[in-house]
């Protein structure tokens, strides 16, 4: 094989479902499980599922209690020495910087982080600059209900941890900032029948700001981006077309990252 081999005859196809296998165990309750529910959400057969985890366990990327598979030392110990975000960042900037040349506007990708918040970990500006747009915001953090971003991994939570975790009165940003837990709640479900989130003068006078899901072949939420302008450029009028640019972007990331994620058996 050659170095002009193409991606598709590069890929093992072994590797490729034991990778499926991990995600869909990730996904799992701390509880793990079976190897007939894992080959069932993998789409792998069992004889085949069942092949892969005890190659997987003796190398300790997957522990077995029971009946019941979960993630293994080894896998939390190779986890601990990588850099969480370096790959994705390279992957997916010049898809993110293409999105904000296009739209002429602030392009970022956060992801969640284990404290029930979220992480801004790239972007890329367009030719046009205001407010917030114009700082470095990488390694910022902005309030849950005060951001699209915020609103998009709120939307996957129930209402009671979103309770929990947000008082019913809530601090004030701008002119339109959700104040009221309840009212926050209603708009959560909007988000989630509708797929994308919106502020419009909620974080900072004068912001609009749209954010999508990203997920993994799971479902899983892993990402959000998020396409930020000032709303005398930025306007309502301009959110169809921009949703529908951000959703093509969405889908881009989800093929570099997971296009190869099913195959055959």
């Amino acid at each position: 094989m050659t170095d002009a081999s193409s991606p598709t005859e590069l890929t093992n196809k072994s590797v490729t479902k034991a990778v499926r296998l991990l995600r869909e165990l990730a996904a799992q309750p701390r509880s793990g499980a079976t190897v007939s529910a894992l080959a069932k959400a993998a789409e792998i057969s069992r004889p085949t599922a069942f092949r892969l985890l005890n190659s997987l366990e003796r190398n300790g990327f997957v522990d077995r209690v029971d009946h019941n598979y979960i993630l293994g030392w080894e896998l939390a110990r190779l986890g601990r020495l990588a850099d969480p975000y370096a790959g994705l960042v390279a992957r997916v900037q010049p898809l993110l910087q293409e999105l904000a040349d296009k739209c002429n506007e602030t392009v970022t990708l956060s992801v969640p982080n284990l404290q029930d918040g979220i992480d801004l970990i790239a972007e890329a500006a367009g030719s046009q600059l205001i407010g917030l747009s114009a700082q470095n915001m990488i390694g910022q953090r902005w309030p849950l209900h005060a951001s699209s971003t915020g609103k998009i991994l709120l939307a996957e939570m129930p209402a009671e941890k979103v309770k929990a975790l947000l008082p019913e009165k809530l601090e004030s940003y701008a002119s339109n900032t959700i104040t009221d837990r309840a009212a926050l709640l209603k708009e959560l479900q909007q988000v989630r029948e509708q797929g994308f989130s919106v502020i419009d003068n909620e974080l900072e006078e004068g912001l609009l700001s749209l954010s999508r899901p990203i997920r993994d072949s799971s479902g899983v939420l892993v990402a959000v981006m998020s396409l930020n302008g000032p709303r005398y450029r930025f306007g309502r009028v301009r959110i169809p077309e921009a949703l529908q640019q951000m959703q093509a972007t969405v889908d881009r990331i989800v093929e570099v990252f997971w296009q190869d994620s099913a195959g055959d058996d």
